[in-house]
């Protein structure tokens, strides 16, 4: 389904193009909605679409041989998924999967790799994005290394938040265990002390943030690292 109205702008790189950019892509934007657990894109195999999200997110995973896995990034309406593809890649060596239902603009690969050769708003607004996500990948190798679940799960947490547009998710234990690659229990009890201190409601796999400033005070410093790094490089423009 071709979209022919302005939803586009919900999100912050198709919202910051000019018209004239717009106009030569726009009439291969295809919306699509993915429900929780969707996987857009399986480790190595051969990208076929872009996709910036309206609202949900996806996370990037890191599989082990051993079945396990880690998140390396967090992607909302911020920015867009498969930055490989016009980095000069046809691949990810990643899992994509949507974490909260997925609204999103797909665009075919070789249409995003044409419109980002020419050069124009497009490839600056992907590359600073890129410049980003880098910061936020990097930066959550630090934090699961160095911090405590307690401090891994505001930040994760927040970031979610910010990539949904929204103060609710839906998620349940395991799948948070599993994007921080720590035991359940260990998610479980960071969750119950934040429920405690009023700044989340839990059940039954529904989140809602209450307390903002509360959380973001009780986060490590990658939170507002990776934010303000986005407010640097992309505020200008999304």
């Amino acid at each position: 389904m071709h979209i022919a109205d302005r939803r586009h702008k919900a999100n912050g790189i198709l919202a910051a193009l000019p018209d004239e950019e717009l106009a030569r892509i726009r009439s291969r934007f295809e919306r699509v909605e993915l429900p929780l657990g969707s996987v857009i894109h399986e480790p190595n195999a051969p990208l076929k679409y872009v996709y910036f999200p309206l609202s949900g997110i996806i996370s990037l995973l890191n599989l082990m041989e051993d079945g396990s896995c880690g998140e390396i990034s967090v992607i909302g309406n911020e920015g867009v998924e498969s930055v490989v593809l016009f980095m000069g890649g046809e691949r990810s060596p990643n899992r994509g999967v949507v974490q909260g239902e997925l609204t999103a603009i797909r665009l075919p690969a070789r249409v995003v790799k044409e419109e980002f050769a020419r050069g124009g708003a497009l490839q600056r607004l992907l590359l600073r994005y890129t410049q980003a996500l880098m910061v936020q990948m990097g930066q959550t190798v630090v934090c699961n290394r160095h911090h405590t679940v307690d401090k891994q799960l505001c930040r994760w947490l927040l970031l979610s938040f910010d990539r949904m547009g929204s103060d609710h998710l839906v998620m349940t234990q395991e799948l948070i265990a599993n994007m921080l690659g720590v035991r359940r229990e260990g998610v479980t009890c960071a969750a119950r002390k934040l429920q405690e201190a009023g700044l989340i409601k839990y059940s039954r796999g529904h989140i809602t943030l209450l307390d903002r400033d509360g959380m973001e005070e009780r986060a490590c410093e990658c939170y507002r690292v990776v934010r303000q790094e986005y407010d640097r490089l992309l505020g200008a423009y999304c």
